[in-house]
């Protein structure tokens, strides 16, 4: 038995009253849980499956297969983000995108930590927190632009040129990926609401560009609504 704290991802229900989790855990990175019981009529617990909860979990082995089983969890934060529709619409988003990009992810720690400071973010209303929090993920990982003199910045060499190279990456948009590139606090920089569409767009270009088999989240038909 051993106690772990994650983010929970996703979570499908398997049979009549159990679950399958995904998280992001601070001690070990992307984890599969089962969890058994949760959708009984009695298990209040089922409240705490929502997208990016931070919980703590007591897990064991499971007999039958690799699969570690949660023999009791907690909540560990208490946010008010999932009464506020847009931003628990961002963090639909966010938890979608993560569980797609940190499934071959293991202890990150740096990981760990952005995901708390972006759910912080949301919680005091910071609904453009997720165009800052991804650029976040892409220097963790090591493959975000390089700063440069050039004015466009060209997603598929990660450079700045003086020249445009993508209709998405126009001076505007390339400008604010050099702002929040260079900041010691990105979260205070102002993205103009008539720009994060578009500026979401081309992280997601950039993402196809340097993410191995990256795919556009299900969810950004519904995260763009927020930006109407």
């Amino acid at each position: 038995m051993n106690s772990q704290t994650g983010f929970l991802l996703s979570f499908i229900k398997y049979g009549e009253n159990d679950a399958i989790l995904h998280c992001f855990t601070e001690e070990e990175g992307f984890q599969t849980y089962f969890l058994r019981g949760i959708y009984t009529k009695k298990n209040k617990k089922k409240a705490f499956l929502l997208p990016l909860n931070k919980l703590n979990f007591s897990v064991r082995g499971g007999k039958t297969s690799s699969l570690q089983v949660i023999s009791s969890f907690e909540m560990l934060n208490l946010h008010d983000v999932y009464t506020d529709i847009k931003a628990n619409t961002v963090v639909f988003f966010i938890s979608d995108f993560l569980n797609q990009i940190l499934k071959n992810e293991n202890k990150n720690i740096a990981v760990f930590h952005v995901i708390d400071e972006c759910i912080d973010q949301l919680s005091t209303k910071n609904y453009q927190s997720h165009l800052i929090f991804l650029i976040k993920i892409l220097k963790i990982q090591g493959v975000a632009p390089l700063l440069g003199e050039g004015v466009f910045l060209d997603p598929e060499t990660g450079t700045f040129s003086p020249f445009s190279m993508h209709l998405l990456f126009d001076e505007e948009n390339s400008l604010l990926w050099k702002m929040i590139m260079s900041s010691s606090n990105p979260y205070e920089i102002n993205i103009p609401s008539a720009k994060r569409k578009s500026f979401l767009d081309s992280i997601l270009v950039y993402y196809h560009y340097h993410i191995s088999d990256f795919k556009t989240p299900n969810s950004l038909e519904i995260i763009q609504q927020i930006f109407e």
